[in-house]
């Protein structure tokens, strides 16, 4: 592919999703019907920033190469574009922090590139044609390492004024108790963030804490799945929180759905305890609000970046 080159206008029939994490890089391209058609992945460069540009021009020009036309771009990645100087912020690849990359892969590509956070298109794919979909508003959570969110409302991505829309995460636990205060340090500065209780290294350390016991996260699950007492235990402490953290989401968005993603949200007994635990803490007389498992998994980040772009939008 030729830097700065202006490229033929891109054909509709396709999207491209880019979904750029810290350890790999995924292309997939949708055709207009929402069929996959192409999928490629290679590591992420590290503490490179030209080779991150580099290694995303060469899948879109493998993909593109292979369709036969060129397409629409959504690129899916940790952090956000900072609507005061457009450099991106917060993410975990921090060679790419402060940098202008939705103008330098517009350049590099020769098009206009549509770039937001992960759990936005994790949101966006679960609501266009995943578990949420047919739902008005959905709100996509991630559970993994970190944990994040995403808001779609009526198809389309709320972003919001200053691109933190859905930003759960880096909010305090609600409703703390005495033992949970002032909590753990988070990486955004504050102490007690619902990250450092919900993500998987929040699990873990809550159960260190507990037992004595240096666990993973899949060791904990298992225990309790087999009946361990004090794994149970951990697995329980999790569930409620996780329901007082997404009944005060409830409180603020009401969504029709939630949907969870991230290796947490493969614990399927959060599907059945969380909601029994979340009625106290929402403000209502009852709980409507479907919480759900996602339906693409680890391709939901790559297919909501390629759904950034409506099938009917054409660039030129």
């Amino acid at each position: 592919m030729t830097v700065n080159s202006p490229v033929r206008s891109t054909d509709m029939r396709f999207r491209l999703g880019i979904d750029l994490g810290g350890t790999k890089t995924e292309i997939l391209a949708l055709d207009a019907k929402g069929a996959e058609c192409f999928r490629q992945r290679v590591p992420t460069p590290q503490s490179d920033y030209a080779a991150i540009l580099r290694t995303i021009a060469t899948l879109v020009d493998a993909a593109e190469q292979t369709l036969g036309a060129s397409g629409n771009i959504g690129i899916g990645t940790p952090g956000s574009i900072s609507r005061a100087t457009g450099l991106l912020r917060g993410s975990n690849s921090v060679c790419m922090n402060g940098k202008a990359i939705t103008r330098d892969l517009a350049q590099l590509l020769g098009r206009e590139v549509r770039i937001t956070n992960d759990a936005n298109c994790f949101a966006l794919s679960e609501a266009s044609d995943g578990a949420g979909r047919g739902f008005d508003v959905v709100f996509g959570v991630i559970l993994g390492t970190g944990v994040g969110g995403g808001i779609v409302v009526g198809g389309r991505v709320l972003d919001g004024p200053n691109a933190i829309a859905g930003e759960w995460g880096h909010n305090p636990l609600p409703w703390p108790r005495d033992d949970e205060r002032p909590g753990d340090p988070c990486f955004c500065g504050h102490c007690g963030c619902i990250e450092t209780f919900l993500s998987g290294p929040g699990l873990e350390r809550d159960h260190a804490r507990a037992t004595g016991e240096v666990l993973t996260t899949h060791e904990i699950v298992e225990r309790a799945r087999r009946g361990g007492a004090a794994s149970a235990a951990t697995l329980g402490r999790y569930e409620e929180r996780l329901a007082r953290a997404l009944a005060h989401v409830m409180n603020i968005l009401d969504p029709d759905a939630i949907v969870l993603g991230g290796g947490l949200s493969n614990i399927e007994s959060l599907y059945v305890d969380v909601p029994k635990l979340w009625g106290p803490w929402a403000f209502s007389d009852r709980v409507d609000t479907r919480l759900l498992k996602h339906v693409h998994g680890d391709a939901s980040g790559v297919r909501g970046a390629a759904w950034l772009w409506p099938a009917s939008v054409q660039s030129g």
